[in-house]
């Protein structure tokens, strides 16, 4: 991979990981453009790694405070020999975890299913792209309640984890999937895409830390490259950005915007995968 093919992948990566378009589906689509046969899997993963920085950059007070919060919920519970929720950052702590089982469980289950796809044709990933921007579409235009943490159920966040799962599957979006599944649950919209990115960072660190493993067992020296570290800074400098931009199209109620854009790109790429 040379480093001008590292440097798209990676800015690509910022923008489509946050922006609800599948940054695993343009990878793999930016992948076999350039002819990019090995080390798939691992490059993406790795370029997950990096979006994990933005994410902590722009949730930094409010990770802080979850951590911190639910150490003392469990200090508290011992302590008193009863547990109790006190806060929201307490709560919103254990609804992370929660919602990420499903996740975990879904990606250790379908784990060589997921892989084959990042080297199979591009036609299911066009149409995953097809059906992202229906979800986005239905979802702008669907009535929403406004759930906050404190309304908010261990039932929605185990919902919303489940489509983070699906989302494994490159040309569906995380970050919309997850943002839509919350949407449909009642949830605020801010709220909605906050818990959306927080809830990213068990699955992103653990995909990170698997891939790492993978190359440390194959011996695959070759994959921590100037190209691949130049792709994973870019994609969080990039990250950053991004989600800032989503938070701002959500409050305008802009989501269909994406959807427009995704079905321009699944066609495209569903056309592209006869040729």
């Amino acid at each position: 991979m040379t480093l001008v093919q590292a440097i798209i992948l990676g800015i690509f990566q910022g923008v489509a990981e946050f922006l609800p378009i599948s940054s695993s589906g343009h990878l793999v689509v930016l992948q076999q453009f350039f002819g990019i046969k090995e080390g798939n899997l691992f490059f993406t993963e790795m370029l997950h790694f990096g979006t994990l920085i933005s994410i902590v950059i722009v949730y930094f007070n409010d990770i802080i405070k979850i951590i911190v919060e639910f150490f003392n919920m469990l200090r508290i519970s011992i302590k008193n020999k009863k547990f109790k929720i006190n806060n929201g950052y307490q709560k919103l702590g254990l609804l992370i975890i929660m919602g990420s089982i499903p996740t975990a469980i879904i990606g250790l289950l379908f784990e060589d299913f997921f892989e084959k796809l990042y080297s199979s044709s591009l036609l299911p990933i066009g149409i995953a792209f097809l059906v992202t921007g229906t979800l986005l579409w239905v979802a702008n235009n669907n009535p929403y309640e406004n759930k906050n943490v404190k309304n908010m159920s261990f039932l929605d966040s185990i919902i919303i984890g489940i489509f983070q799962g699906i989302a494994i599957i490159p040309g569906i979006s995380r970050s919309g999937s997850t943002i839509v599944a919350g949407l449909f649950r009642g949830l605020d919209r801010s709220l909605a895409t906050e818990f959306s990115f927080l809830l990213a960072l068990p699955a992103t660190f653990g995909a990170g830390l698997l891939g790492i493993i993978q190359v440390v067992k194959t011996g695959n020296e070759v994959a921590f490259t100037t190209p691949l570290l130049m792709g994973v800074i870019l994609s969080a400098i990039v990250g950053v950005l991004s989600i800032k931009i989503l938070i701002k199209v959500l409050k305008k109620d802009k989501l269909y915007y994406f959807s427009y854009y995704l079905w321009i790109v699944g066609l495209i790429t569903i056309i592209s995968s006869f040729f």
